[in-house]
């Protein structure tokens, strides 16, 4: 569990760097004169408004890719499991803002396009990594499992899961960062992201507001990465 911690200091040093990088002051003077740097709570809104869009993908994406994981090991579904994974694979295909883009005339501008290229982007990282992490579980440990009169509900839950959760807690940080940072993209649908800075950035020649809206995503991504690998140090303790 230390050790576990201890590597969680890491990306919250890089998070709370990246964060004093994005604030007004030391964007504006990274980018040089001649930019004007969004105010600190203009730039708070949006990574609000990031940060809980990209939650909502993170958790859509964490059921869906551990919920269909786990039933493509289940020896009932066995047979699915290549077209689970063909599907996946083909929406990962798909760059983000290709999705958001064919979205837009059916659901429309702001938070749904952007949900759907974090789940088309994300599906197939969890699916693959759950899979990988149950696969990994020893043979052996089942079969005592299954030789004490445990049911297979019980075999998962108090077995599998348990000894697979180390590969979990890699695959759901693969999954938070994917969704922080591709919820930037939401910006070219119109939703309030820190992706906004970014795109206004590119188009006015802003360089702070470019900066700031880097450096805050990939902040956040940090900072969600320090908490995937206190809470596994805390998960997996002896």
């Amino acid at each position: 569990m230390k050790a576990a911690c201890r590597s969680a200091l890491a990306p919250l040093l890089l998070a709370l760097a990246l964060a004093a990088a994005s604030h007004p002051a030391v964007a504006g003077l990274l980018a040089g004169g001649g930019s004007r740097p969004l105010a600190v709570d203009r730039l708070g809104e949006l990574a609000i408004s990031h940060l809980a869009l990209a939650g909502l993908g993170f958790l859509i994406v964490a059921a869906l890719g551990l919920g269909l994981g786990i039933a493509a090991t289940r020896e009932a579904f066995a047979p699915l499991r290549a077209g689970i994974d063909t599907l996946a694979a083909f929406a990962q295909s798909l760059p983000p803002v290709v999705v958001v883009a064919l979205a837009l005339p059916v659901l429309g501008f702001g938070g749904p396009p952007t949900l759907l290229a974090l789940l088309a982007y994300g599906l197939m990282p969890t699916l693959r990594g759950t899979v990988g992490a149950l696969d990994a579980v020893s043979p052996e440990a089942r079969a005592a499992a299954e030789a004490i009169g445990l049911t297979r509900r019980q075999i998962l839950t108090q077995v599998e899961l348990p000894l697979a959760a180390p590969g979990l807690i890699e695959t759901l940080r693969t999954a938070s960062i994917l969704s922080i940072s591709v919820a930037a993209v939401g910006a070219l649908a119109g939703a309030s992201t820190l992706g906004t800075p970014i795109l206004a950035g590119l188009q006015n020649q802003n360089v702070s507001g470019l900066l700031q809206g880097t450096a805050a995503t990939a902040a956040l991504a940090f900072l969600g990465d320090a908490m995937l690998l206190a809470i596994g140090g805390f998960l997996t303790r002896e």
